[in-house]
């Protein structure tokens, strides 16, 4: 099982299906995965493979100025920035953002993806935007963000809006000794999380110990294995 190039709703991704033998007769269930910055979908095609072979169809996109739609434009941004990558990477989170309803329109219509029982993964660059799709109004049914943080400086960040992820069962995955993105924002967020919405579908925060922002092959198999397990459980 190979993932395969292809284009829908104006976005460039990598896509790969489940065995004909776990293909059901209803609507099915679909994983977004999405990149960190200045990757792109094809960083996950073994992660696509695995989801696929659980029976999900899963979905590799790249960003916005990303994978196959890069250009020089992106460069000439950062080094133009006097605020270093954060906002650059912000403005590229919100536009791809913008793009995921329609991308789940598609799937719906030309895959016969269950509009019900879509699901996100994203690290790092994408983690950010895996809480924004949240509070943005995406319809996701599970979540999970690795290496990544609810929380920036903008009127957008996720932490504002906690009422959005009452509906989601939401997985965090943060590295202990993370100096790019410190964990501190999703132990916040978690916490307020299980003091005001006590009744959300499920949320979870688990720490890879002794980890970095760049894990090692161990500690990215057990992100894996507590992301595949959650999909399993919540986004089936």
């Amino acid at each position: 099982m190979t993932a395969r190039a292809m284009v829908l709703a104006g976005v460039p991704l990598l896509m790969a299906t489940p065995p004909s033998s776990k293909v059901e007769p209803r609507g099915r269930a679909a994983v977004l995965w999405m990149h960190g910055f200045r990757a792109d979908a094809l960083a996950h095609a073994a992660e696509l493979e695995r989801c696929a072979d659980l029976g999900f169809i899963a979905v590799g996109a790249d960003a916005v100025d990303h994978g196959a739609r890069a250009s020089a434009h992106l460069a000439e941004r950062l080094r133009r920035s006097t605020d270093g990558a954060l906002p650059v990477m912000l403005d590229v989170m919100e536009a791809t953002v913008r793009e995921l309803p329609a991308l789940i329109d598609a799937l719906v219509v030309e895959c016969g993806v269950d509009r019900d029982r879509v699901s996100l993964v994203g690290i790092s660059m994408g983690a950010f935007l895996a809480y924004r799709a949240v509070t943005a109004g995406v319809p996701l049914r599970a979540v999970v963000a690795l290496l990544g943080s609810p929380e920036w400086p903008r009127d957008t960040s996720a932490h504002l809006a906690l009422s959005a992820f009452g509906d989601v069962a939401l997985l965090s995955i943060t590295a202990e000794y993370d100096a790019s993105v410190p964990p501190h924002g999703v132990f916040r967020l978690h916490d307020a999380l299980s003091a005001q919405l006590p009744h959300a579908v499920a949320q979870h925060h688990h720490t890879l110990q002794g980890a970095g922002h760049l894990t090692t092959a161990r500690q990215w198999a057990e992100a894996m294995q507590t992301t595949l397990a959650w999909l399993v459980r919540h986004g089936g």
